[in-house]
């Protein structure tokens, strides 16, 4: 009697331990500027990796076990290096998901190289982050060199005729923001641009931190720029088109490059009236044919229930989808080792056209995502409507008379 009611408890203890061992966490570190200039858009971010973990999460988990979150604060280059360290060593993630920031991308995924822990990038569009040959980093958005091919592209294939020139009539500015962000695209803008024959006048730099560009919107209206393009956040766009509008310079087109321009703050701050007919290149937005981005307005209608309003802007889409393939891919493997993970991702393998961004999912040279892709869009009566490619357009480009 004594022997059966020890190997009951045995057998109870076993049990629970099984059944606690299936109910187990895993960490994910979110590294992110939650703070400082760059906080909006990396808040912003952060929401779409938490809706999907939350949706991970109610189907199951990965492999049996709950997705936790750790997040870390990417205020600046140091403490992004820092908070990849606590995260790695003192909270024990089995990989990093972040940054938003290309700056603090690049110096907070060295740190995890050195350990050996997965980084997966999934908004910093910088060459660099997939540029140095990492074998632990995975960036699933598109590219600074996407951004800058899409806004030369739009220049020769619609603007130029919208505004009654041909392409090589236009006199050209580019102005960007001076990290690892701007520069990048900047560069590509220009390579795109001399090899499409277009007239750049000027290429100028500045402080994103920057509190008054005055100066260099006279330079640029003084040189008779035709068309802007800005590489910027948001402070620096909101800058840059209230100054721009202040000193009476009306270009005929301006093209962002992200950052500030795809979010509803910055129209809303710098006034629609000024806003109004401003283009950009950037990660797939929410007024979209919804045809070409299934799903979407199943992650619009979440993002509402949890955050009690609209998406700020595509980053939060851009981070919830890949972030969810990648823990969907994980689901399929067995244990959270670095090889393991890295292996699994060999296997990420998702078409253009299924995915809400639109664009699909495959790793390749430098662990980038070679089906990434950016699409154009346009300020109008308010609100940012995709105007390019045709296929996902719900407006045509609409110019000024």
């Amino acid at each position: 009697m004594r022997k059966s009611v020890v190997a009951a408890s045995v057998a109870a203890v076993v049990m629970g331990l099984a059944a606690g061992a299936a109910r187990a966490d895993v960490k994910f570190g979110a590294l992110y500027p939650f703070s400082g200039q760059l906080a909006l858009l990396g808040e912003e971010s952060a929401r779409g990796l938490e809706l999907a973990v939350e949706e991970i999460n109610a189907a199951g988990g990965v492999q049996g076990e709950k997705v936790v979150l750790v997040r870390g604060d990417a205020v600046d280059n140091n403490q992004a290096i820092g908070e990849a360290r606590r995260l790695i060593s003192l909270e024990r993630v089995v990989a990093l998901f972040g940054t938003y920031s290309s700056a603090r991308s690049i110096a907070a995924s060295q740190v995890a190289e050195l350990a050996g822990v997965p980084y997966f990038e999934l908004g910093a569009v910088a060459d660099e982050v997939t540029g140095r040959g990492l074998k632990f980093l995975y960036r699933t958005n598109p590219t600074a060199e996407d951004m800058a091919k899409l806004a030369v592209e739009m220049i020769v294939n619609k603007v130029a005729g919208g505004l009654g020139k041909k392409p090589e009539e236009l006199k050209i500015g580019i102005i960007h923001e001076d990290s690892n962000y701007g520069t990048s695209v900047a560069g590509h803008q220009k390579k795109y641009a001399a090899a499409a024959k277009l007239n750049v006048v000027t290429s100028q730099a500045y402080p994103a931190s920057t509190v008054d560009m005055s100066s260099l919107v006279l330079d640029l209206k003084r040189r008779g720029v035709d068309l802007v393009l800005q590489t910027s956040y948001q402070n620096d766009s909101v800058l840059f088109l209230q100054q721009a509008n202040e000193a009476g310079f009306k270009p005929g087109a301006i093209i962002g490059g992200g950052g500030g321009y795809s979010m509803q703050p910055t129209a809303d701050a710098v006034g629609h009236g000024v806003i109004e007919g401003v283009l950009d290149t950037d990660f797939t937005q929410f007024l979209v044919n919804t045809k070409y981005t299934p799903g979407i307005d199943g992650f619009v209608e979440a993002y509402k229930k949890k955050y009690n309003g609209n998406p700020r802007s595509g980053h939060s889409l851009n981070n919830y989808v890949g972030a969810k393939l990648i823990l969907q891919e994980l689901n399929k493997t067995k244990g959270f080792t670095p090889d393991t993970i890295t292996k699994a991702m060999k296997n990420l393998d998702v078409q253009a056209g299924t995915t809400a961004v639109g664009y699909g999912f495959k790793f390749g040279q430098n662990n980038q995502n070679e089906r990434a892709a950016m699409m154009g869009m346009q300020w109008q009566n308010g609100k940012l409507v995709t105007v390019y490619p045709d296929a996902a357009a719900v407006s045509p480009m609409q110019f000024r008379k």
